[in-house]
């Protein structure tokens, strides 16, 4: 399936670029998000027609994603979860959690910009957590897990 991409996609390509991939990754993701559109003669005369509008959308997010991350880099939550003796955590901090915690502290965060290599936090403890606001753009912010009790 080839696609015109609207905006950068990682690992994929950026604004212009016309890709190959899957159908189902087209169709079930790409096209529904707005991140591209089908490369047939009418979208490509489209597209051209409003590259700049395009371009300048893009600009705008990535300006956006840069003053979050300078406000982000470096911040720190402290989130309570009920805990055992020995430090480990009756359930998990994931994402969600972290997100919830930040936008609570006045630091909007959406739960799919919190990226968790390793999976959810298990143990108390301090942990560096990357924030990815953009294809380009990321920070690092630091979670402290602590008991309840």
């Amino acid at each position: 399936m080839e696609l015109i991409l609207l905006q950068k996609v990682t690992n994929l390509g950026v604004l212009g670029d016309k890709v190959n991939v899957k159908p189902g990754y087209g169709r079930n993701y790409l096209v529904p998000q707005g991140k591209a559109v089908p490369a047939t003669a009418a979208n490509v005369a489209e597209f051209e027609a409003k590259r700049a509008e395009y371009e300048a959308k893009a600009k705008a997010q990535h300006d956006d994603a840069e003053g979050r991350a300078a406000k982000l880099e470096g911040a720190s939550i402290t989130v309570k979860a009920n805990a055992s003796t020995e430090g480990k955590l009756f359930g998990s901090v994931g994402p969600r959690d972290i997100a919830d915690a930040f936008t609570a502290a006045g630091l909007p965060l959406e739960k799919s910009e919190v990226i968790m290599g390793e999976g959810a936090l298990r143990n108390l403890g301090e942990y560096d957590i990357v924030v990815k606001l953009h294809a380009d753009v990321q920070a690092t912010v630091k979670v402290i897990v602590e008991s309840e009790a």
